[in-house]
């Protein structure tokens, strides 16, 4: 696990402006306020004190953020309860999963559907606004959100054979000391309950196993998808807690 966490503590920042506060990495992404791109990760085993933890919270509220943490709960057992007794509120608690390459198991596109990766900016374009439509965000996608093939990670997109659309897409981040993430495996709601989800996740995870991973991980949002991402080999391994303070 903590392997899994080092690997999150050097791939977060990229991109993104950081500060070390006690025994805190909180990064801080240019531009946006949004709660998942600017959050705190915590050093292995971390035990701050009521001021480290106030300095972190100060930290975002200077820079009108939501203070946030996101982190793996086995690499610093006793860190909720401290954050809770700081005023802090856990905003949900969702699995870790993971897949070594002898427990994949290879899905293939449904009957209609083509798994590709993205060869111009208006390929990654669609693929981010199905994502966030099927995430239930706004589908309308500035030119700051629009991925480049140089930009790192693999990017997988599943279009409808028929039409043409774009339907889904997902990630594999970049792979680093045989570790990786895949995220944003999104599928528009027509679509789903065909296995798509599943050979984009199975196809990206295959890849970086490939490439030469041994671990390959992923949070999934609910038990729906959890039990798609079981499928093609992933098995729970920890869990992952999101905590946030309100109050002023």
């Amino acid at each position: 696990m903590s392997a899994i966490q080092t690997y999150v503590r050097t791939t977060a920042p990229r991109g993104r402006e950081t500060e070390r506060l006690g025994p805190f990495l909180a990064t801080y992404s240019p531009g946006t306020a949004h709660p998942m791109l600017n959050y705190a990760i915590p050093d292995d085993g971390a035990k701050p004190t009521m001021a480290e933890i106030g300095a972190l919270t100060e930290a975002y509220r200077r820079r009108d953020l939501l203070p946030r943490l996101e982190y793996f709960t086995d690499v610093a057992p006793g860190l909720e309860n401290r954050l809770v007794d700081a005023g802090y509120e856990l905003e949900r608690r969702v699995p870790l999963m993971t897949c070594a390459p002898a427990a994949r198991v290879d899905k293939p596109a449904p009957a209609g559907i083509r798994l590709r990766v993205p060869e111009s900016g208006e390929d990654f374009r669609r693929m981010r606004s199905a994502q966030n439509t099927a995430f239930g965000e706004p589908a309308e996608i500035v030119d700051d959100e629009v991925p480049q093939p140089s930009a790192g990670g693999r990017y997988l997109l599943a279009e409808d054979i028929a039409s043409g659309a774009v339907v889904g897409g997902g990630l594999a981040l970049e792979i680093v000391d045989g570790t990786t993430e895949i995220a944003g495996i999104a599928v528009l709601e027509p679509y789903r309950g065909r296995g798509i989800a599943a050979a984009l996740t199975a196809h990206l995870t295959r890849e970086v196993h490939e490439a030469g991973a041994h671990t390959a991980f992923l949070t999934p949002g609910d038990l729906g998808i959890g039990n798609v991402y079981a499928r093609v080999g992933y098995r729970t391994a920890g869990e992952c807690v999101h905590l946030s303070s309100v109050t002023s």
